[in-house]
């Protein structure tokens, strides 16, 4: 592609700019430091749905634009601005025809220029205030390149030296900085955190940002300093930035970019299915009681060598003697254990064994059962 001399190039981004001005787009962008009430540039948002490319088509997009930078504009050749923003990038490879400059307003990114060239002029801004662009390439075929580099730079003055201040708050937030990556681990996806922005006003929350292959894409609006996205590929790594914002519309600098990798989180706890029953009855007299269990296996397969827990709850509740078990207690823990003669529950099948005990007072019922290790539920 011909590349033009510097001041050939940057005659003809102020030419571009002045067509702008024609076009009455002079409103600032509600931006990093503007105010709330300012109007945004024209976002161009319609995009066309994608067709399946014919085989043999260019389907690989050119390279990202490289080394984005503030180059100092050409004064326009007529009318004045308030603000403005010269950019610059080295070309992309691949057969780029087309290349796409996207600046940050309070509620995402939005196209504000379109050109040819490597080098753009931003008309509109505010003078002073600070600016995020990104700048894409496209080929002949349609295909987008992976965004550059984020660059925040500020709005230099136009023609006009002195232009009008604006009013109300212009304070953006401080940059979010101390930003910890997979900082929630028990979460499926990506997650991390940071400590908060300060304002004049307050802070009232923070866009987070995704880059994808085609540029940046808003992917939350947290209040917190923590942020978590979900349906994303397991061990697959993704890149974030997020910036503060105030009640105005004020919008801090961009935090350091982020990279988080998509976790598993912790394994979901499947408790083991029940496969057993009890029916537990007991008789009370001053302190002792006798009390008789009635194990039901709910499986479909024989219980070999079955073991029987549980909990007596109040610590002066014994085991004496029983029958038709091997018993035996810790504490309060209590544990029937099969004999020889009955060491196999056929499916669906039950027995019945008991003990007898003392007490001290209190002859609350077990709690706790479990059979072989699987939860029993009470009858």
């Amino acid at each position: 592609m011909p590349r033009l001399s510097w001041p050939a190039a940057w005659a003809a981004a102020g030419a571009v700019a002045a067509a702008l001005l024609a076009a009455n787009i002079t409103a600032p962008p509600v931006l990093a430091g503007s105010t709330a009430g300012a109007q945004a540039v024209r976002a161009l948002t319609t995009v066309s749905p994608t067709p399946s490319p014919s085989p043999g088509a260019d389907v690989t997009p050119p390279t990202a634009p490289g080394d984005l930078r503030a180059c100092p504009p050409p004064p326009p050749p007529s009318g004045s601005f308030q603000g403005v923003v010269g950019l610059c990038w080295t070309a992309s490879s691949d057969d780029t025809t087309e290349y796409k400059v996207f600046l940050l307003r309070d509620n995402g990114f939005f196209e504000v220029a379109s050109t040819s060239r490597t080098t753009a002029v931003v008309p509109g801004l505010v003078h002073g205030r600070t600016y995020t662009f990104y700048v894409v390439a496209k080929d002949a075929a349609g295909n987008t390149s992976r965004p550059s580099e984020l660059l925040s730079t500020p709005a230099v003055s136009g023609a006009n030296a002195t232009p009008t201040p604006p009013t109300g708050d212009t304070t953006p937030p401080t940059k979010p900085t101390g930003i910890q990556a997979n900082c929630l681990p028990d979460f499926k996806g990506t997650s991390f955190c940071w400590t908060p922005s300060t304002d004049d006003v307050g802070v009232t929350g923070y866009d987070v940002y995704r880059r994808t292959s085609v540029g940046w894409a808003r992917v939350g609006t947290p209040i917190g300093t923590h942020f978590t996205e979900g349906n994303l590929v397991t061990g697959q790594s993704y890149v974030y930035f997020m910036v503060a914002k105030d009640a105005a519309g004020n919008l801090s600098l961009p935090s350091d970019l982020v990279t988080a990798t998509a976790t598993g989180g912790y394994p979901t706890y499947s408790p083991p299915p029940v496969s057993c029953k009890i029916e537990y009855t007991a008789w009370s007299w001053s302190g002792g009681f006798a009390a008789t269990v009635k194990i039901i296996n709910l499986g479909q397969t024989p219980m070999n060598n079955w073991r029987l827990r549980f909990v007596l709850p109040d610590a002066g509740q014994k085991v004496i003697s029983g029958w038709s078990a091997t018993w035996s207690q810790s504490g309060k823990d209590v544990t029937a254990a099969a004999m020889s003669w009955n060491s196999v529950i056929p499916g669906g099948g039950s027995l019945r064994i008991g003990f007898n005990g003392s007490h001290t007072g209190a002859n609350p019922d077990p709690t706790g059962f479990t059979l072989n290790g699987g939860t029993c539920i009470r009858g």
